[in-house]
């Protein structure tokens, strides 16, 4: 919830400082940048090190982000450099902290009941997801700071909820420190084909389809439904996303998971179009909700192939990997819509965007048959770690 009300008043006060699309873009290759260069280490250290404490640290430096933030509404700055250098400092602690965080639930949870676990965890983040932008708008509406304040005291809650969570004995990897282990998390992805068609089905999807780094433009200039329409426009995706995790938690996916991915993704690209070329706010949220919804099952297929196909050991690591390529899809998806809204127009880029993503759908069975042969969830098994 906290970073989604971030999300939507660092959105707000970005675009208004230029007008350019364009400076929302540079806000999510900032936070993306740090990425790359940490998402090897940090795997070896949730690997290594307790994944709770980790996780705790973090968090806490989120905190303190959400403090900077403060103080930078405070002055009213009208330069775009602060926001970029909290934009890069986040994607930092996101770095560090996302491999711990997303190892920490195979790691409590039976693997029978780990879908169920999965698809209640995403119902739990999308819970604060849909709440986090409508209140932020409306926070931010009445008096901007106290966004961020309010914000840094949801943090602290989670920083509590993170550190009361059980200590659990995890097989923790014994490897040697070297290179060979630094980049286990990347060969096994690389050579378990099915998880790799996975993760880039995924990244090249959202990359190009996702329009949500676009909506200040949209709320501001196309709909000009003002800052609380804003935080409808963030939430409906979520909304969407909140009702599939519902159904998935209660009842697992029993359809064979490859196809229904692919058919998933293309319905992603359909929606966004609509969303593209509406002018209405009812038919935009639907949109947009839609994308959440199919979204969902989308993430849920590929967390659980994540969770289930690697090895405890490699945990870390892994989900390091599939880090880099989530965040890739959202920071880098957002610098690629601002650039493609300022050089095609905000309508010709996302409809452009949602046609590429049903066209890579289309794609994908033959650049992976592994995927599309792909069965039921419950029948996958752990691979060899190598």
């Amino acid at each position: 919830m906290a970073a989604q009300m971030i999300a939507v008043a660092i959105g707000w006060q970005v675009y208004a400082i230029h007008k350019n699309p364009l400076d929302l873009g540079l806000v999510g290759l900032a936070e993306f940048v740090p990425l790359p260069l940490l998402a090897l280490p940090a795997g070896q250290l949730a690997d290594r090190a307790s994944r709770r404490i980790v996780a705790a640290v973090a968090g806490a430096i989120h905190i303190g982000i959400a403090v900077v933030l403060l103080a930078i509404t405070l002055v009213g700055t009208q330069s775009l450099w602060p926001f970029l250098g909290v934009g890069a400092l986040a994607g930092t602690m996101s770095a560090i902290g996302s491999p711990a965080t997303r190892a920490l639930t195979p790691e409590l949870v039976p693997g029978e009941l780990l879908q169920g676990a999965l698809a209640l965890r995403s119902v739990a983040g999308q819970i604060g997801v849909v709440a986090g932008p409508a209140l932020g708008g409306v926070i931010f509406a009445v008096e901007p700071r106290a966004v961020y304040a309010t914000a840094a005291a949801l943090l602290t809650v989670a920083l509590a909820a993170t550190l009361a969570l059980p200590r659990t004995v995890s097989r923790r990897s014994e490897e040697p420190l070297g290179w060979e282990s630094l980049v286990a998390g990347v060969r096994f992805v690389r050579r378990t084909r099915m998880l790799l068609g996975v993760i880039l089905l995924d990244l090249f999807a959202v990359l190009l389809g996702d329009a949500i780094a676009l909506a200040p433009v949209f709320a501001r200039t196309i709909l000009d439904v003002g800052p609380i329409g804003l935080g409808a426009l963030r939430t409906a995706p979520s909304v969407g996303a909140l009702c599939a995790g519902v159904l998935i938690s209660r009842r697992p996916l029993q359809r064979r998971a490859g196809p229904t991915l692919l058919v998933v993704v293309a319905t992603f690209g359909v929606a966004t179009i609509v969303f593209g070329v509406s002018r209405s706010l009812p038919l935009s949220l639907a949109a947009l909700a839609v994308t959440g919804f199919v979204d969902m099952i989308s993430m849920n297929i590929r967390a659980t192939t994540v969770a289930v196909v690697t090895p405890m050991s490699l945990q870390g690591r892994v989900n390091a990997v599939e880090w880099v390529f989530i965040s890739a899809s959202n920071e880098l998806g957002a610098f690629e819509s601002g650039a493609m809204a300022s050089l095609l127009g905000t309508t010709r880029a996302v409809v452009l965007g949602g046609a590429l993503m049903v066209g890579i759908a289309g794609s994908w069975r033959k650049l992976f048959p592994e995927l599309s042969r792909m069965g039921r969830l419950e029948d996958l098994r752990p691979a060899d770690a190598g």
